[in-house]
């Protein structure tokens, strides 16, 4: 069956030559074959060669042509290439040069302390101003591949007298190297069909396709906008690595070509290691494709010099990124690759035998099974031994919450984050668009090639499709693959409709006979034609007509003509259609979030820029060696922008130090001042509602309880942390530190203690709120700054490594003496990743056991009948933004913005008689108020986003739960459809009437 298909394939392509139709058309081996079956094949193989080689039109029409057809393709590539680097601009014409989001501005400050200080200095450079008091080293604990080329970048520029700043170099970094996945990616699509119109194609969609725009805009200085450029070259290097030298094509022998691009892909993939943790994607998208090929019966010699060589380079250059060290020896998610490698080395072993011996089919098999049978027990012996001495580490909670439901990982750290929410199937229209419905096309085309390289899309698509259902962040992995797939259909109409006719012409009206002085008589050339076709059997008649009447001119003109008719009346449309579509949604990523377009209730448009107006007011207002208690969300912020020491960097590597702040910023304000004047001088909050740090103080609460128990005694998930359907915060809520300084107003200063805080700053739209510490302890401070106190080493030395002989530099802190006794009620969170830490006690069992049961009874909510009768909520109208809403609104969080019913009894309660919803997953926002909301309604797919509890109420969608329906508008701080409803009285119960006369 796979030989036919082959067949097809080189008759439907229209281009294979007989030697290619030889090596994959084998006749079946059978003892004698007769000679009528002999003849048969000769003669199916004969008309094969005929159908598959197109008549060579005169050399000066195919040079024409071929002029042509490659201006056409330089002038495209280039096209995508100026698309690419043109949509990832706009947040540099509109915001300046400004870096984004938050991740963004550690890498940042990371790259200015590369910059400034060198190489040997980054990687032993242990930063004291965050994680405060215990630091973070920052060289062993980062991926630093992009700050290393951002710093190369920089120096090459200034060294040739083109003078740009850092920073500058920074923000065009995403968009250089979004032109290079760009063309990287054509070659990929080139190399897995062979076609030069699916490269450009693919290069066309990837230019602007929003799966790889949503982290490679300018100014989003994340690791993500340089690994996609380095996956894309990996996954073309190693598919080039396959394919076959010239004159190997039945061999199977691994060429000069073969050890170049190897080493290349090897290089290319200990670059994506250094770039991004997603390395883990890379190498088993690489090990499963060179699997898939061994057991398909595709094993070569060149196959496995590829792979051993993209192995032990990248593994090696692997193991030399600090952060990585030996994990891909040891990690569960990175041992596939490495036995792939060794069952390569073994299969080798095998192959080698059975051709020593000339051994049968059977025998051959027999030896392939032992070999098979003896490495799957050395592998068992070997994991069995090393496994109790705990060699092996399981995979990781992220890794782990691939395969489990968002909120079920067991650590609420991690499913706090929204982005590991599961991706639902809009998202994937909102960020393929177009592509989405090609790309089933693309695939199903590429099973008519007949290359090694062929198969590594349906093993990319596999893995990338089953992985970004399970976390919507993942998505950026299905935006090379689907331009992949759009290039492999698109570019085999362009080949088959226009590219393969224009040769055919060619040949038909300029044949090449007429330069070959030495062509043979007509009368005999013709009489042996005639004579062959008559002994020849049906079926090679019916190929060889087949492939005449493909290349008639009259077919070759009529295809031409559908081509040009779909292209004006389809194609086109459809590409104007997501190109628009594209420039919009890039638009609305290019929003800096710490800074965005809003407007005022006159109608005026304004920029609020309150994040960076409380970090530059933390800079220019407070002490150098001033410390700042916030959120771990903006750690990176304060010390990038505010240039202050942050308790937290926005890093999750340490939960039980997240779970210390949480708890401060949770418990009851004389509690938390106790706490916090030991370890700071400031407290920042964001509030004004939205993502505010009230509507994440649910997660703060759970997280803070992981470790510290006392906190929600018997309650992992902390129910009684958060508000009531009428929207009065709980009393655990109304005590929190949190709570009084989100809602401290000047005009009742008895909510606050003034004895223990001070308000010094609030943002020009209150956004953001600066609160100074008061009776700070300076003994504690003194404590943690003494030298004495910090537990130095040089890791080298602990590693095992040759000690340069530099000072110990790994100097960890510890918390004061004064906050101890919090520090001795922790419990150690245990959870899977936690493989050094043995094994969970009995109370630690119980803890998770709990945890994933009162999330699932969240899960679920109440019963369907605590839903309100549909005659209680009159739909009103959709709102884009909060600030349509009433200035009297009361605010309700959790399942109050999810569920009718309870969103019923919240306005109920409230007294008010308008309620508005916006869900995310099984929690939300609502608001309830007195009048209606005021501006223009909208009505789209984020409207129509239905209830929790009953789908016959729309509940609107916030954040991630409005993946797919809509996009974030230049206005909007966060996307939202406030679905509002007027809260009616329940109808009352009348008596039935009894008929006139009755008792």
């Amino acid at each position: 069956r796979p030989r036919a298909l082959r067949a097809l394939a080189a008759l439907w392509r229209s281009r294979r030559e007989i030697s290619f139709v030889a090596t994959h058309v084998a006749l079946p081996r059978t003892a004698a074959p007769s000679s009528r079956r002999r003849r048969f094949c000769g003669m199916m193989l004969e008309a094969l060669k005929s159908a598959t080689e197109a008549p060579a039109p005169r050399r000066s029409a195919a040079l024409l042509v071929a002029l042509c057809v490659g201006a056409a393709w330089l002038y495209t590539m280039i096209f995508a290439a100026q698309s690419a680097y043109e949509i990832r601009l706009h947040a540099i014409k509109t915001f300046g040069y400004v870096i984004h989001e938050f991740d963004p501005w550690f890498n940042y400050r990371a790259t200015e302390y590369l910059a400034a200080n060198g190489w040997k200095a980054f990687f032993t450079w242990f930063d004291h101003m965050s994680w405060y008091p215990l630091g973070r080293p920052v060289g062993t604990t980062i991926y630093p591949g992009m700050q290393i080329t951002s710093v190369c970048i920089w120096k090459t520029l200034n060294a040739f007298g083109y003078a740009m700043s850092l920073n500058d170099v920074c923000c065009y970094v995403p968009v250089w190297f979004g032109v290079c996945s760009t063309l990287t990616l054509g070659l990929l699509a080139y190399e897995s069909s062979r076609s030069m119109n699916a490269a450009v194609a693919a290069s066309l969609v990837m230019a602007v396709i929003p799966a790889h725009l949503m982290r490679s805009v300018g100014g989003g200085y994340d690791n993500e906008s340089i690994a996609m450029t380095a996956m894309c070259a990996t996954f073309y290097l190693w598919c080039r690595a396959l394919r076959a030298p010239k004159g190997t094509e039945s061999s199977g022998a691994a060429g000069l070509e073969t050890y170049l691009f190897g080493t290349l892909a090897g290089l290319a993939y200990a670059y994506m290691v250094a770039a991004w943790g997603g390395f883990t994607f890379v190498v088993n998208v690489v090990g499963c494709h060179a699997f898939v090929l061994a057991v398909m019966g595709r094993y070569t010699a060149k196959l496995r010099a590829a792979y051993s060589l993209f192995w032990a380079i990248g593994t090696a250059g692997a193991c030399m990124v600090p952060v990585v060290g030996w994990r891909p020896l040891k990690d569960m998610e990175l041992l596939p690759p490495f036995m792939v490698f060794v069952g390569l080395q073994v299969q080798a072993r095998a192959v080698r035998i059975v051709e020593e011996k000339k051994q049968g089919p059977l025998m051959g098999l027999m030896t392939l099974a032992a070999h098979g049978v003896a490495l799957l027990a050395a592998l068992g012996a070997v994991g069995a031994f090393l496994y109790p001495k705990g060699y092996f580490g399981p995979p990781s909670s992220r890794v782990r919450g691939l395969f489990v439901e968002h909120t079920r990982t067991g650590n609420p750290l991690v499913d706090s984050v929204a982005e590991h929410q599961p991706a639902s199937k809009q998202a994937y229209s909102q960020y393929l668009h177009h592509a989405y419905d090609l790309v089933p096309w693309g695939l199903g085309l590429s099973l008519l090639g007949a290359s090694d390289a062929t198969s590594i899309l349906w093993v990319y698509f596999s893995i990338a499709y089953f992985f970004s259902m399970k976390m919507a962040r993942l998505v950026i992995l299905c935006g090379p693959i689907a331009s992949a797939c759009c290039g492999v259909a698109l570019g085999s109409a362009v080949d088959h409709l226009v590219v393969f006719p224009t040769y055919a012409l060619a040949a038909k009206f300029a044949p090449a006979e007429e330069d070959n002085a030495a062509a043979a008589p007509p009368a005999k050339k013709g009489a042996s034609k005639k004579a062959a076709a008559s002994s020849e059997p049906a079926p090679a008649k019916a190929v060889r007509a087949a492939a005449a009447a493909y290349r008639h001119p009259v077919a070759c003109l009529l295809k031409m003509a559908v081509f040009c008719y779909y292209a004006k009346t389809v194609a086109y449309p459809k590409y104007l259609q997501f190109v628009d579509y594209c420039e919009e949604l890039a638009e609305g990523l290019s929003q800096p979030s710490i800074m965005f377009k809003a407007r005022l209730r006159s109608g005026q448009e304004i920029v609020v820029d309150d994040y960076r107006e409380a970090y530059w007011w933390l800079r220019d207002n407070t002490p150098k060696d001033a410390r700042i208690l916030a959120w771990w969300d903006y750690g990176y912020q304060i010390t990038g922008i505010g240039e202050r020491t942050t308790l937290a960097d926005g890093n999750t590597w340490n939960h039980e130090h997240i779970a210390t702040i949480g708890y401060m910023l949770t418990a009851p304000e004389k509690e938390a001042h106790n706490l916090a004047r030991h370890l700071a001088d400031y407290v920042l909050i964001w509030a004004g509602g939205g993502g505010d740090d009230l509507a994440k103080s649910p997660h703060m609460a759970r997280i803070s309880n992981s470790i510290y128990h006392h906190f929600c005694p018997d309650d992992p998930t902390c129910q009684h942390f958060g508000f009531y359907q009428n929207g009065q915060p709980t009393e655990s809520m109304a005590n929190s530190l949190l709570y009084k300084l989100a809602t401290y107003d000047p005009r009742q200063p008895r909510t606050l203690n003034s004895s223990r805080w001070e308000p010094v700053m609030t943002s020009k739209y209150g956004k953001v709120r600066i609160y100074k510490i008061k009776r700070v302890s300076k003994d504690s401070k003194r404590w943690i700054q003494n030298a004495t106190n910090l537990a130095c080493e040089n890791p080298s030395k602990k590693w095992g490594a040759a000690y340069d002989g530099s000072a110990d530099w790994y100097c960890p802190g510890s918390y004061p003496p004064a906050v101890q006794w919090l520090i001795k009620k922790r419990k150690p969170f245990r959870q899977l990743e936690d493989f050094n830490s043995g094994p969970r006690d009995a109370e630690s069992e119980a803890y998770n056991k709990k945890y994933h049961e009162q999330m699932e009874k969240k899960a679920q909510g109440p019963p369907k009948e605590s839903a309100p009768p549909a005659n209680t909520l009159e739909a009103v109208g959709c709102y884009r933004l909060e600030s349509q809403l009433p200035v009297d609104k009361v605010y309700g969080g959790g399942d109050t913005g999810a569920k009718a019913g309870v969103a019923f009894a919240f306005a109920k309660r409230a007294k008010k008689p308008y309620v508005a919803m916006a869900r995310v997953g099984e929690d939300g926002h609502a608001f309830a108020f007195e009048t209606v909301p005021f501006g223009e309604k909208v009505s789209d797919a984020g409207c129509a986003r239905p209830c929790a509890d009953d789908p016959q109420f729309f509940c609107g969608c916030a954040d991630s739960g409005c993946d797919g329906a809509v996009d974030r508008a230049a206005d909007e701080e966060y996307v939202r459809r406030w679905m509002v409803y007027k809260v009616k009285a329940a109808p009352s119960r009348k008596k039935k009437a009894l008929p006139k006369g009755e008792l």
